[in-house]
């Protein structure tokens, strides 16, 4: 299992927002929305598009090339064309530090 790392300030992603990142060796989507953060892989599954890029509207984020849409909440697939959800990571405060400990998957 993977351990809470530091990957930005709550400053730093404004409300409603997003904010890609390299976290490890791995590329991720910070979203922070009423408040609360969430971190999704950057990658629909569809085709790989960057889903940092993509339109975010309240809790969901469509990707960019085809619109399949994914809860930021749990990573999952909303809406065609993608049929497989996306990876969630663990997000957690600690005073403004936002730290997000990546999935195993």
């Amino acid at each position: 299992m993977q351990h809470y790392m530091k990957v930005a300030t709550t400053a730093d992603v404004p409300d409603p927002g997003k904010l890609t990142l390299e976290v490890g060796e791995r590329i991720v989507v910070l979203f922070h929305v009423d408040g609360r953060f969430y971190c999704l892989d950057d990658v629909c599954t569809h085709d790989g598009g960057p889903l940092g890029d993509g339109r975010l509207d309240g809790h969901h984020v469509s990707c960019p090339r085809h619109g399949a849409r994914f809860d930021i909440r749990t990573g999952k697939v909303l809406t065609m064309p993608a049929t497989e959800d996306v990876t969630a990571h663990d997000v957690k405060i600690d005073g403004d530090a936002v730290l997000v400990r990546l999935s195993d998957n």
